[in-house]
């Protein structure tokens, strides 16, 4: 058992926040509000028809439309509630429940690693720093030899960039390519925001 994700603890402290956070993107996609930034990304650097796992999945948007782009999508989130909003909303891909920091999708039949892992929506910032290194051990554990780790996240939320990337270096993953955001702007000393493009050492 690993330190509950700030993320469940969020959770418990008021139990209607995830349908919350469930309703609140739907409703911005009802708006047409442009919601596949991240996915645009990450279909730009995987070849049609890539295995990509959407690592804190949420309800599904990113993976969603990976899915829709082409792609052979699996998504995992410690939160069942946003698992089934992404079942309902994004039919597809396979959804999956589970703790990042436990990831072992062989064990649940899915044994070909990764080409492409991506986790967006500050997934990182929302784990117990105590599984932090646990987690990007994982990814780079479903990652093929080839494969990239896509991983953004905002500054100010308690994991400071420098530090990640540290932790990224233990877990076996090394810098691609760095950004201050998910449309390629370069990242800079005082960047608000990381997207993190790695690969296996």
């Amino acid at each position: 058992m690993v330190d509950k994700s700030a993320w469940m603890q969020q959770v418990e402290a008021d139990p209607n926040h995830s349908k919350w956070y469930v309703e609140r993107f739907r409703a911005m996609a009802a708006a047409g509000q442009d919601l596949d930034g991240e996915a645009r990304l990450v279909d730009a650097m995987a070849t049609r028809g890539s295995r990509i796992l959407d690592a804190g999945c949420g309800p599904g948007r990113v993976g969603g439309a990976l899915a829709r782009a082409g792609h052979h999508v699996v998504g995992v989130d410690v939160d069942a509630v946003l698992v089934a909003a992404a079942e309902e909303d994004h039919p597809g891909p396979r959804w999956m429940v589970g703790d990042l920091a436990e990831l072992d999708l062989p064990s649940a039949g899915v044994d070909e690693p990764f080409d492409v892992i991506v986790s967006a929506g500050n997934v990182m910032t929302f784990l117990a720093p105590s599984t932090r290194g646990a987690v990007l051990e994982r990814m780079r554990a479903h990652l093929c030899a080839d494969g990239r780790a896509v991983i953004g996240f905002g500054a100010g939320r308690g994991y400071d960039f420098t530090e990640f990337l540290a932790d990224a270096e233990r877990a076996g993953l090394v810098p691609d390519l760095l950004l201050s955001s998910w449309d390629l702007r370069p990242l800079a000393d005082d960047s608000s925001f990381l997207v993190a493009v790695l690969r296996p050492a």
